[in-house]
């Protein structure tokens, strides 16, 4: 990897991609050659990726951390990221095989805090299941990232999931194999609770700490949900962004403060966020 850092924490250049293969309906996984920043990146943080050869799309696109990948000595040689085609630039991202090339700078953004206490519900819709895999890991200490030991910091790790129909569920068996339940829900009933994966919080014993990420409509709902029932609550916010280090001011969101609101970065100041601090 040729490294270009814009700041200490921050590494920039291009990586090799390992292996690409499909999970789920439109949903891929990738694996890049990314030891460095695989080394220095933790549950919850992105990268961004920027493909070679035009400029159409011309912007980078932020995708986060799925999980790290080791070598058989254990060792840190790469991450994977894990996302859903949806337009000009994932469409291209869909077509590259192993030993293309692609454009990367990160770890980015802050990462998930440590749990308020041993039982976490995590909360995923669409394809915000995607940070929460590594997350999993760290929680039931499977694995250490950023150079941190490896410590159990939950008793229990609960996903909920919610996907338009069966065949966009992804990942799900690493998730088992994590050692997480998974309770599934879908908009038509073909997999799990027919309904809105935020039915599923409200049925479960009460956690004392919930995480979410996917679409605006499903974290507002949650945000209420863990405001009615006092529970700690961090969301992980997939809003667009073009630089992902703050420059472009592209990803401001609105925060709640002592004068009433204000501005801040999801790429520097986020992507997680205390859900009760975000003005909805």
């Amino acid at each position: 990897m040729a490294s270009m850092n814009p700041s200490p924490q921050v590494v920039q250049g291009l990586v090799s991609i390992l292996e690409q293969k499909s999970l789920a309906r439109d949903t891929y996984l990738l694996r890049l050659e990314a030891p460095l920043i695989g080394q220095m990146i933790r549950p919850g943080q992105f990268v961004m990726l920027r493909l070679l050869g035009g400029n159409d799309p011309l912007l980078a696109r932020p995708f986060a951390l799925y999980d790290t990948v080791l070598d058989d000595q254990g060792r840190v040689i790469g991450i994977d990221i894990v996302y859903l085609v949806v337009g000009k630039a994932t469409s291209r991202l869909a077509q590259l095989r192993a030993g293309d090339t692609v454009e990367i700078w990160g770890p980015l953004g802050n990462g998930f805090p440590e749990p308020a206490g041993p039982h976490v519900v995590l909360v995923a819709g669409g394809i915000g299941q995607t940070p929460f895999l590594a997350h999993v890991r760290e929680l039931l200490g499977g694995r250490g990232y950023a150079g941190a030991a490896v410590r159990r910091r939950a008793e229990s790790v609960r996903l909920c999931y919610g996907v338009r129909t069966q065949a966009y569920a992804a990942g799900v068996e690493q998730f088992l194999a994590a050692g997480a339940e998974v309770l599934l829900a879908s908009n038509d009933g073909t997999i799990g609770h027919h309904g809105f994966v935020t039915d599923l919080l409200e049925t479960l014993p009460r956690p004392d700490h919930v995480f979410g990420c996917g679409p605006e409509p499903m974290l507002r709902e949650l945000a209420q949900i863990a405001n009615r029932q006092r529970l700690r609550c961090h969301l992980s916010l997939e809003t667009p962004m073009a630089c992902g280090v703050g420059i472009c001011y592209s990803c401001a969101v609105a925060i709640k403060t002592d004068a009433g609101w204000d501005y801040r970065r999801v790429c520097v100041d986020g992507p997680v966020f205390d859900a009760a601090q975000l003005h909805w």
